[in-house]
């Protein structure tokens, strides 16, 4: 299934009908059917289809989502796969850092790690946590996934406690002025 036609399904959808465990059925089959070869590639999905999936979606929803492994998995990848696609490189262009990131209530010691690399203009991220970090960002996948997406604040979740920063502060204000977020 192309980009496309995900999007346009995607767009379609009332999730305020669905409830947190139809929302996550539909998630699961669409997760099947990419994975059985079937031409339905969740993965093809749109970042502009994507922020507007989460936008819509329930806070119940989305805490259904960060609770299911597999999706939740899927999710984060996605959201990292895509976070050079949405780099400023003139924005950071004399900055550098590493970020860690902690997603509570994954499986490697309870948590999911990533990593994002900013340096000479370039942004790399992913699973694989070889460098130091300058930063480690602590937060619930689902408020991850609002923020990535610019549907909440960091500056909110941080005052509120949902985020907690270990290491030097300005890296993780200056952050996410470094991506176009959409929405």
């Amino acid at each position: 299934m192309s980009s496309d036609v995900i999007d346009a399904l995607a767009r379609r959808l009332d999730l305020a009908r669905l409830s947190a465990e139809q929302f996550i059925r539909l998630l699961e089959t669409l997760h099947m059917l990419d994975t059985a070869g079937a031409g339905v590639r969740l993965r093809a999905m749109s970042t502009e289809t994507l922020v507007d999936v989460v936008r819509r979606a329930s806070k119940e929803q989305l805490r259904a989502l960060a609770c299911h492994p597999e999706l939740r998995r899927l999710f984060l990848e996605e959201i990292f796969r895509r976070m050079s696609d949405h780099f400023l490189p003139e924005k950071a262009k004399y900055s550098s850092m590493v970020v860690n990131w902690r997603f509570s209530g994954g499986d490697d010691d309870g948590f999911d790690r990533f990593q994002t690399v900013i340096e000479d203009g370039m942004c790399l991220s992913g699973a694989d946590l070889v460098r130091e970090p300058d930063t480690t960002i602590t937060l619930a996948a689902d408020d991850f996934f609002r923020v990535a997406t610019g549907n909440a604040a960091v500056a909110t979740l941080f005052v509120t406690g949902k985020v907690r920063v270990k290491g030097e502060y300005a890296p993780a204000v200056r952050f996410a002025g470094f991506f176009a977020l959409p929405g």
